[in-house]
């Protein structure tokens, strides 16, 4: 018996928008057999041919449309990017003050910067294997939430233990989102528009980071921020903490309001019914004003994924259930690096951790950075700092400091740009190497550098350059594994990614006051192996997601 769904059926045609809109609720089931059967719908077997006509994933994709629902969705998925931008680079602006505040060590500032990662490093795969069994949806919106609610908290935070214990349950929901925002994003896309879409995702990245650098510089050096409760003193830092924290609640609000399911995760997990309705909203969004019909179609899925996990869920005791689960969540990691996808996966875990290590290990202490060429004219000046402990006040760092964090932020722009119009020319591959291999150059220079100026000069370069070896490696990995693999593998290397960036931090913690040099070309080497480990990953321009 021939089993058809037909998109004009009275069934297919369910309300989508207010009013008619799709509600988030209508995909949180874990149903996977809920494809009409013919018999039951009435239709003869003569009806119109074109009711039968099955469509593969990019098929209906196109068959969607381009236009103004992936406007909106880039919006969304846009300022969801940005909110994790801005809660893990808000700590880097917040050390200067924050640390006499807290009376921190520079031991004690690597640590805070490091938690936010660790934190991630365990949300990063939790989530993303979340999404690969449960759908991208309902990972991002519980994500999101702890982001945004976590980060708010820490801003009540007395103690640096407490304050340090919030930003990392902050960092477990950050950790979430990075990586399935890109899977969530690009399942909704055509092929042919897919490498400048996501590269222009990835660019609201700098739009966070400009955020909270701007954020910084307005509210932490100004003295209106600084509020009395019950008297206890709310200082600046805090109340920029809080404002930080505003973009991943509003970010949940928005997917749980107006965004639907993956399609491409719906088809996956056998619910084609659906992934039609999606379809049909992405149409009627991008026709809007005009007079046409949604086409009538069936759908290639995979039926059996549904049903197999809903058999297998509930069995067995606690323990076997506990110890079931586990296993099933090293699955994904085996076959990552088993068969023709292991030189692909080795190249990429060497190129997160290079990228992480450098970028987040440098990007974090730049304001330090810049503070120590405020006083001694280079970065890397023999001379160390005064101990934090020993300032009297927190209010000597210079609205400078922020102002030059703020450059560095707008810098990112140019990358962003060439990003976009390069991606679908060019492809990743080439993107990545020598962005990372520029990249290094740059970073080497900053030791070399004797002035304030110049060192300010190279970090927006090195800003620059960097952002596109991160959009690029964004798009690749969306394209180098299947549908079921996607987001654990991005949250998998993701995970990587952020071991390096507390190692990374944790260095530059250590060493930032005594000798500089050895973490700023520790850098520098590392940027330039993952610019040569990129030479070994294929070609993914334009390609079919699988």
């Amino acid at each position: 018996m021939s089993r058809v769904v037909r998109s004009g059926d009275a069934e297919a045609r369910e309300p989508l928008l207010t009013g008619d809109r799709l509600q988030p609720s209508d995909f949180d089931t874990d149903d996977g057999d809920i494809i009409f059967d013919r018999s039951t719908a009435n239709i003869p077997h003569d009806a119109d041919k074109s009711a039968q006509r099955r469509l593969t994933y990019e098929e209906a994709v196109e068959e969607a449309g381009f236009g103004l629902f992936h406007a909106f969705l880039l919006v969304v998925c846009g300022w969801a990017n940005a909110s994790d931008a801005v809660e893990i680079l808000c700590v880097s602006f917040l050390l200067p003050t924050a640390r006499c505040d807290l009376q921190l060590s520079s031991s004690d500032m690597g640590l805070l910067t490091a938690s936010i990662f660790l934190g991630m490093m365990v949300g990063g795969y939790l989530w993303g294997y979340l999404a690969d069994q449960r759908g991208r949806h309902r990972v991002l919106v519980m994500s999101l939430t702890v982001n945004g609610l976590f980060g708010a908290l820490a801003s009540l935070a007395p103690w640096f233990w407490l304050f340090l214990l919030l930003r990392f349950i902050s960092g477990v929901g950050v950790g979430g989102s990075i990586p399935v925002i890109f899977s969530y994003f690009s399942e909704f896309l055509p092929r042919l528009r897919r490498g400048a879409m996501i590269s222009a995702l990835a660019t609201f990245w700098m739009a966070g980071n400009i955020l909270a650098a701007g954020l910084a510089w307005l509210v932490i050096p100004s003295s209106w921020a600084h509020i009395s409760l019950g008297g206890h003193e709310f200082k600046s830092w805090r109340v920029f903490v809080v404002l930080c924290s505003a973009p991943g609640l509003t970010s949940a609000v928005l997917f749980r309001l107006f965004m639907p399911e993956s399609p491409k995760f719906l088809m996956e997990a056998g619910q084609e019914k659906q992934a039609l309705r999606v379809f049909r909203l992405m149409f009627e969004v991008n026709q809007w004003g005009k007079d046409t019909s949604f086409p009538i179609f069936g759908l290639h899925t995979n039926s059996m994924q549904g049903r197999v996990s809903g058999e297998n869920r509930g069995r067995g005791s606690n323990g076997e259930r506990l110890a079931s689960l586990l296993k099933m969540g090293l699955v994904p990691i085996r076959q990552l690096f088993h068969g023709p996808l292991r030189s692909r996966s080795i190249a990429l875990l060497v190129i997160f951790y290079c990228i992480s290590f450098g970028y987040y290990g440098l990007w974090m202490w730049l304001p330090e950075l810049f503070e120590k060429a405020e006083v001694e004219g280079s970065p890397c000046a023999s001379a160390p700092l005064p101990s934090p402990l020993h300032n009297k006040t927190c209010s000597p760092v210079t609205t400078a400091v922020y102002k030059e964090g703020f450059l560095t932020a707008v810098s990112n722009l140019p990358g962003n740009i060439f990003t976009i119009l390069m991606m679908d020319h060019s492809g990743g591959k080439a993107l990545l190497s020598c962005s990372m291999l520029v990249s290094s150059i740059s970073v080497f220079l900053i030791y070399v550098v004797q002035t304030k100026g110049q060192s300010l000069i190279l970090s927006c370069v090195f800003s620059a350059v960097s952002v596109i070896s991160w959009n690029a490696l964004d798009v690749m990995g969306t394209e180098l594994y299947p549908t079921h693999l996607r987001s654990s593998a991005l949250g998998f290397f993701t995970g990587i990614g952020r071991v390096a960036a507390i190692m990374g931090n944790v260095v530059f913690g250590k060493l930032v006051d005594t000798n500089c040099a050895v973490p700023v070309l520790l850098v520098s080497t590392l940027l330039l192996t993952g610019g040569l480990a990129a030479l070994l990953l294929p070609q993914t321009k334009q390609t079919e997601l699988t």
